[in-house]
């Protein structure tokens, strides 16, 4: 590794960084790979840097300012909940994401919440290993076909996702505030609603397929919920933000919902005494819904692979803005 490279990984939590290294190694660029958690740690140890592979660190003004040689960031992932783009866009910083690595792995994680709630699978098996062996604590469980599943937000993953439960027999029906969109290309196989009140009040099931930004933080609150059929279930596999966590627990205690599947939280790790927890009919994994060992090394190499197309002056695959 370089001692003062272009590409600095700032910080990644993974084990080793041998996919990156072969992209980079191939295409002749040195590298440095640090483990950065704040503004001041990345302005401190990452100068000279033209290019930053980020996971979690927060990227804004103070780093922009603080790493003048700084051009171009690309994100471990889909979201980039950590990146100010309007203080990137005010110093030509190019953010890139990878958006299709995992789509296939969100989707079918999302099906699996969705089948073990309203099957009661996940319930039912933690009964029996307590000694229980009653089918009958499960009822009602209704047959999949008569279900409505809603969708909001009908990108790659949502669009994924709507091809594994139209196989089941569902009937699909779908938000997304950006179905007028020309740029945008939408499965033309679902009914979409003209507003996400009217999606709430139809579904048996609504599953989130939709990136967090700050006009949608928390739009899953108590009135959201309250807008659910009664006996409905809920599945997030998109961003903790999205979801109130008191109004989701309100409506389980509630038994406005009859389940919820969730991979991800407003603060993760979740606290361990957080209320949610009590709920034996809400599932919660640990924002792995991304992963299979095929997507993971997908993810590193087309992090790599997009930042070596920058240094080369070649377009960006993934631009999240335009500079």
């Amino acid at each position: 590794m370089e001692q003062n490279p272009k590409i600095i990984i700032c910080d990644c939590d993974h084990n080793n960084i041998d996919m990156e290294k072969s992209v980079f190694d191939k295409a002749g660029c040195g590298f440095k790979w640090l483990h950065c958690h704040t503004e001041d740690e990345v302005i401190k140890e990452c100068q000279g840097a033209v290019c930053f592979l980020n996971q979690y660190a927060p990227m804004n003004e103070k780093v922009f300012k603080g790493v003048p040689s700084l051009k171009m960031i690309v994100r471990y992932g889909v979201g980039v909940d950590n990146v100010n783009l309007e203080d990137a866009d005010k110093y030509g910083v190019q953010i890139c994401n990878v958006p299709d690595y995992g789509m296939n792995e969100v989707a079918d994680h999302a099906l699996t919440l969705m089948l073990a709630c309203v099957r009661k699978a996940w319930l039912l098996g933690n009964r029996t290993k307590e000694g229980a062996w009653n089918y009958a604590e499960s009822i009602p469980v209704h047959r999949l076909s008569t279900l409505t599943v809603g969708i909001v937000g009908t990108g790659r993953i949502g669009s994924e996702f709507a091809k594994r439960v139209k196989a089941l027999g569902c009937k699909i029906i779908a938000f997304d505030p950006d179905y007028k969109s020309p740029s945008r290309h939408f499965p033309q196989d679902i009914t979409y609603c003209a507003s996400l009140d009217e999606l709430l009040k139809q579904s048996d099931v609504i599953s989130m397929h939709c990136s967090l930004n700050a006009g949608n933080h928390h739009m899953m609150n108590k009135e959201a919920f309250a807008k659910m059929k009664d006996g409905s279930y809920f599945i997030n596999v998109s961003r903790g933000g999205l979801v109130d966590e008191d109004a989701l627990d309100e409506a389980l205690t509630s038994k406005k919902l009859s389940g919820a599947g969730i991979d991800v939280v407003n603060k993760e790790p979740l606290d361990h005494n957080s209320p949610l927890f009590k709920h034996p009919n809400l599932i919660i994994t640990p924002h792995m819904a991304w992963y299979s060992e095929e997507a993971a090394l997908e993810l590193k190499r087309k992090c790599a692979e997009e930042a070596v197309r920058f240094l080369n002056g070649e377009p960006v695959r993934y631009p999240i803005n335009h500079i």
